[in-house]
């Protein structure tokens, strides 16, 4: 650790968080991105914290549900990153992010302002011209290469 905020993080978080990412596709093959403060307003996938007693698949339609208010269906492991302190997040953190596919029907996004601030669907090739976070950006690109 390299610095006091580093070392203080470290002491408050015992062990990585495991968290969950939906790359959401809706019937037009757009993909859905949120913008949050808790990333300096960047781009990236509705999701959060599994909790205890539940499955990965079950946090991600919770999570997509209470940032989104949308009810999805779990295609598909995608992707796992780590993030330890990453300078894009607004907190030191070490996360385990687990991203998956995602489909949705016809529905309206009903954004939970606490944790996003706008949202955009995109055909995935033009997401890169948005501001991504960069672990959204990896979970893009592998999307792409899988189609």
């Amino acid at each position: 650790m390299s610095s006091a905020v580093e070392q203080r993080a470290s002491q408050e978080q015992v062990y990585p968080e495991p968290t969950v990412g939906a790359l959401i596709v809706n019937p037009e093959g757009k993909i859905l991105l949120a913008k949050s403060h808790k990333w300096f307003n960047k781009y990236t996938l509705p999701g959060g914290h599994i909790e205890v007693g539940e499955t990965m698949k079950e946090a991600v339609m919770r999570e997509v549900k209470e940032e989104v208010g949308l009810d999805v269906e779990v295609v598909e492991f995608l992707l796992m990153q780590e993030a330890v302190f990453a300078e894009e997040f607004w907190k030191k953190k070490h996360f385990i992010f687990f991203d998956f596919l995602c489909k949705v029907g016809d529905q309206e996004v009903k954004l939970d302002n606490d944790e996003l601030q706008d949202y955009v669907w995109v055909y995935p090739g033009a997401a890169f011209n948005r501001n991504l976070d960069s672990f959204t950006w990896k979970t893009v690109e592998k999307y792409l290469q899988r189609r």
